[in-house]
């Protein structure tokens, strides 16, 4: 697919990309690649292999700007990831990808976005933002099904939503990550050390930079948030804990003197005066009800229950 960048982004033939007139962006598979990159006049030899793209990154060179994206899908953060690479300079912009993704992303540029000042600096901006568009819904909706959790943690004390907190911190982790990459790529636009840009249209570059920022750092106050919660979950079972435990105490303690009666009384032995008594047994009961009344009052009335 070939584009120019008037008004909007205009699809074009491969004859009308190469006369000049407009600066161009052209998306081709990496066969496609392979055979026409001498046409783009780049003075690179640039081989893709999608295996060897792990990450975000731009490299200057002397002729041209490369670099390669790889971008992870927001529907699943932690899942495979969209790979692909791109060569400018300061005729146009040609991205090697074979996915498809890139090509979608252009169509929906085209069908979308309409420039007063068309410009390759502004395409790229458009591009990236159309990255990031929905990112900072996705970081919404991670929040308040934070606070969702930590409500139930605090009622129930259960560890239902521990797992997807754990799920949550992760997908966190991988878009800070793209997000350090994001940041380190609009950078290197903005150096503009080939002068492939113009000076005053850098400024786009910046505002990504700008924005990519405050997303990394929503991320990092997200991702202390989970650890919070993690934290906050083994205080709460801690305290559940204790107070079993002084439960269990205070029962043993009330019931201590309870025993000492039966082993006393269970001694049998043979001048007992109590094993006698007409009245022995209900006064044994009633000392032993009154020894379990007290023990609740003392204990209730220095808020050990």
């Amino acid at each position: 697919m070939y584009y120019l960048i008037k008004s909007s982004l205009t699809e074009c033939t491969e004859e009308e990309l190469h006369k000049g007139e407009y600066q161009y962006v052209a998306v081709l598979t990496i066969e496609e690649w392979q055979k026409k990159q001498n046409s783009f006049d780049m003075g690179i030899e640039l081989e893709i292999n999608t295996n060897d793209i792990h990450n975000t990154k731009a490299e200057v060179n002397y002729d041209s700007l490369t670099g390669t994206f790889s971008v992870p899908s927001r529907r699943d953060i932690c899942g495979n990831d969209y790979q692909y690479a791109f060569a400018l300079d300061e005729k146009g912009m040609v991205f090697i990808d074979s996915t498809g993704v890139v090509e979608r992303m252009l169509k929906r540029i085209a069908r979308t976005k309409k420039w007063r000042v068309p410009c390759l600096e502004r395409f790229i901006y458009d591009f990236l933002e159309l990255i990031i568009n929905r990112d900072l819904q996705i970081l919404e909706k991670f929040e308040k099904e934070l606070d969702e959790i930590e409500d139930d943690m605090l009622n129930t004390a259960t560890d239902t939503g521990l797992t997807r907190v754990n799920e949550i911190r992760s997908d966190l982790r991988e878009l800070r990550i793209h997000y350090e990459q994001l940041i380190d790529l609009g950078q290197e636009f903005s150096e503009n050390e080939n002068n492939f840009f113009k000076h005053e249209n850098t400024r786009y570059f910046r505002l990504f930079t700008d924005r990519v920022t405050r997303l990394f750092d929503t991320a990092t106050s997200l991702r202390d948030y989970t650890m919070q919660l993690r934290d906050m979950y083994h205080t709460q079972i801690d305290v559940k804990q204790n107070r079993i435990m002084t439960l269990l105490t205070v029962v043993t303690t009330i019931f201590m003197p309870l025993t000492l009666i039966v082993g006393w009384y269970g001694m049998n032995f043979r001048y007992m005066p109590e094993l006698e008594a007409k009245w022995g047994y209900p006064v044994v009961i009633i000392v032993s009800a009154l020894i379990i009344i007290g023990g609740l009052w003392f204990f209730k009335k220095k808020k050990w229950l």
